[in-house]
């Protein structure tokens, strides 16, 4: 049996040229990819936390990694229902936490890095949450090196994105490319294993599990859909134009300026400098140029719009139907404005 590296070399290249992946669950069976996601995972700071059951990463064994692939193999492994409790945030809230049980926080991993093997290289570039090598830092640095002239930021937060992923959207979003029906019911299963909070059962009918290892990731392969979406149909539709036209009083005081130097008149050719400094080069409302630029941070994203108001708005709109009828996800109402905003400083915005 291949080694760990060398497995996910292989699934890392047929995402990269874009194959289906067929026989996947096979791959379950490989102690080594375990022994890779033991490695990964057992200094978190949850490891030594229970879940509904006793078990814990102390007394991690090789047995018990057989154990756990001869119930995979014949298809015996039930997901625990993960142990819920409720933790308070920075703004006074309480936030709901779910502890899953060891061997399936390890299934999990083991999981995650042959999905994330396979669709990291598809994912889109303007995609920086929960992925290797990027994160916020990678978000500005993208905004602030190529959104120059931006006039309108959309911004948008998904409500409660990781409670309300359609569990049948997502698998069919996953069965379009991953072709293993023993695979693709475990995930079902994982989805639907429920949580367990005063000891008390509760189903989930949607969501993907509460700090489970692998739920990043599968919101990120559901918001994909998304990326594609805004990338492939609305970005070529507001991108316009090679370039603004230059603003005829910028190149009438600059004209002026320069004929102020031929004739030694410092003074002029001072003062005009100061204007040029604060004046823009292009004008500012160019009916045939447009720019989008796009950006996400896992369930946020941010815009940037060289245009009119009413297309702004227009965007802002098409995208929250496009959340709502395509993935059954909705816009945050509280941290999304009616209206987009403006911007007035040119700083780059936090996301």
């Amino acid at each position: 049996m291949r080694d760990a590296e060398t497995t996910l070399a292989i699934i890392r290249e047929r995402g990269r040229r874009g194959l289906n992946l067929e026989d996947l669950y096979r791959q379950l069976f490989n102690p080594d990819l375990y022994l890779r996601a033991y490695g990964r995972i057992y200094r978190n700071a949850g490891a030594l936390t229970r879940g509904v059951t006793e078990e814990t990463v102390d007394g991690m064994s090789l047995a018990k990694i057989e154990a756990l692939i001869d119930d995979i193999r014949h298809e015996r492994h039930r997901w625990t229902p993960v142990r819920r409790v409720l933790i308070p945030k920075s703004n006074g809230k309480m936030r709901p936490l779910g502890v899953p049980t060891w061997s399936d926080k390890l299934l999990q991993e083991v999981m995650r890095s042959l999905l994330e093997a396979y669709y990291e290289p598809q994912f889109n570039a303007h995609s920086h949450g929960f992925r290797p090598g990027l994160g916020c830092d990678t978000a500005l640095q993208d905004i602030a090196q190529n959104w120059k002239g931006t006039k309108w930021f959309i911004e948008g937060d998904i409500k409660g994105c990781f409670d309300n992923i359609d569990h049948q959207v997502l698998l069919s979003i996953l069965r379009d490319k991953i072709h293993d029906n023993r695979f693709l019911r475990l995930v079902e299963n994982m989805l639907e294993a429920g949580y367990m909070e005063q000891w008390v059962y509760h189903p989930t009918l949607s969501g993907a599990p509460q700090d489970g290892i692998a739920s990043p990731l599968l919101a990120n392969i559901y918001l994909d859909q998304f990326d594609r979406h805004v990338e492939q149909m609305i970005c070529p539709n507001y991108t316009k134009g090679q370039a603004k036209k230059i603003d005829p009083e910028y190149v009438r005081l600059c004209k002026k300026r320069s004929v102020a130097k031929g004739k030694g008149d410092l003074a002029t050719y001072r003062e005009l400098g100061r204007v040029l400094a604060k004046m823009p080069s292009q004008v500012s409302h160019d009916p045939v140029y447009r720019r989008l630029k796009y950006v996400r941070y896992a369930d946020d994203f941010l815009l940037g719009f060289v245009g009119p108001k009413r297309e702004a708005e227009a965007i802002k709109a098409s995208l929250g139907e496009f959340l709502r009828d395509h993935l059954k996800l909705e816009l945050s109402p509280d941290k999304n404005s009616d209206h987009p905003r403006r911007n007035r400083t040119g700083a780059v915005p936090r996301l």
